[in-house]
Formats: C-alpha cells, structure tokens, sequence
C-alpha cells in the first residue's frame, strides 16, 4: 500500500513540475504580435486567411471516414463467426451489417455523392 500511494505521489509531483515548467518555457518564448499572426514571414497578408472549403470534399470525407469505420468494425466480426457455437446468429448478424453497408454504399452512389466532378 505505502509503494502504491508513493507511486502516485511521485506521479503528481512530476506532472506538477512538468507543467510548471512547461508554462514558464511558454512564457518567455512568447513572439509578440506576429507570433498569432498566420504569417510569419515579415508581411502583412493581403487577404482573409480563411479559403472557402469545398463542401463536396468535405461530405466526400465524411463518408470516407464512416465507411472506414464500418470495415474497421468488420475485422472482429470475421473473426468471431465462427469461433462461436452460435453460429448461425453471428452468420445473420454479420450478413445483416453486410447488407446495411452495401445498403449505404448503393444510397451514396445513385445520389451522386461518390461522383467528385459534377
């Protein structure tokens, strides 16, 4: 007990000083007004630093990232099929989620979101 509370202790204080060094370091390299500045290079910019985005590359993203995450919850299920006495309940289940991805992908396809020129 007395080696865990010691453990914890010595966390604490080393996290402490971490931090208090931390804020001293970021202190004194503090660069003045061109510092928060988007440029740094001398001159002042000419325009606004905010580009418009393109918001079919942004849902393009979106859907990247959610069927990235779909896939990534796939590689457990493959492997749980058939290690498991249930198996008929995981093969369902596992056409189930199959059948909702390509549900999703046909959706995103005849709605023209997958196409990048228009």
């Amino acid at each position: 007990m007395e080696k865990v509370v010691a453990s914890v202790l010595l966390a604490l204080l080393l996290g402490l000083i971490l931090l208090i060094v931390g804020l001293f370091l970021g202190m004194s390299f503090y660069g003045g007004r061109e510092k928060p500045s988007p440029f740094e290079c001398g001159f002042d910019p000419m325009g606004s630093s905010r580009v418009p985005f393109s918001l079919r590359f942004f849902l393009l993203a979106v859907i990247f990232v959610v069927f990235d995450v779909e896939i990534v919850l796939l590689f457990p299920a493959v492997m749980v099929v058939g290690s498991s006495w249930m198996w008929i309940s995981n093969y369902l289940a596992l056409l189930v989620f199959l059948l909702l991805l390509l549900g999703g992908v046909v959706h995103e396809w005849r709605e023209g979101s997958l196409e990048w020129e228009t």
